[in-house]
């Protein structure tokens, strides 16, 4: 994906997310989830990449208005927090909710500005519009390898799978081959990696634990 074609894709993504918010407010569906039960259900197995509950750090990837956070602080404790988020709307959001809490922030960019002792990603490889599978895989593989870089202990993402039944399947999404994203995240990240396809929902959590 040239660097300009893939600009212009995240752009629409950003643009995508902050009309759900607009139309749906601070809820499950303002990030184009369908419930919260099934949103937390997510939450808990990409939490499993974290080792211990108290006194780690955590940037969120695509963080939305701040969801994760709200699940992490309620279940661990002395957890410091960075919510990352191409789309301004959503940042804002964030940033109005958790006003006066200390242990989070929230910046408008497209990766960490700083090392976190873990990397979450949840559905944030979902939505690609028009911009193609191919291009749309590379962007993942790109993306995992910044989150490796600013993951000290490990990193934890999902995606829809390509197991989905062909009748739910939408051409505007992105469904993943779940042993090919193994594959790639045990031959370049890490010997602990662990592929979560158990959980009833129509995707894979992938954990990856460093040593």
């Amino acid at each position: 994906m040239a660097d300009a074609g893939k600009q212009d894709v995240l752009e629409a993504v950003a643009q995508y997310y902050s009309s759900k918010l607009a139309e749906h407010g601070q809820s499950p569906r303002g990030v184009d989830w369908n419930g919260e039960e099934s949103q937390f259900q997510r939450f808990a197995q990409l939490s499993k990449v974290i080792v211990g509950t108290a006194d780690f750090s955590v940037n969120d990837l695509g963080c939305g208005y701040g969801s994760y956070f709200d699940y992490i602080r309620n279940n661990c404790e002395h957890v410091r927090y960075t919510g990352i988020d191409l789309s301004a709307d959503m940042i804002a959001a964030a940033r109005q909710r958790f006003a006066g809490i200390d242990n989070g922030r929230f910046v408008v960019a497209g990766e960490p500005d700083s090392i976190a002792d873990y990397g979450i990603a949840s559905g944030i490889f979902n939505v690609r519009l028009d911009g193609g599978d191919e291009v749309w895989h590379a962007h993942i593989l790109k993306t995992l390898d910044m989150l490796d870089k600013t993951s000290r202990r490990g990193f934890a993402f999902n995606c829809l799978t390509s197991y989905s039944d062909a009748d739910r399947m939408r051409d505007y999404l992105y469904y993943a081959n779940p042993g090919a994203m193994f594959d790639h995240c045990k031959r370049n990240y890490s010997r602990d990696v662990a592929l979560l396809h158990d959980y009833g929902l129509y995707e894979f959590t992938i954990l990856v634990r460093k040593s």
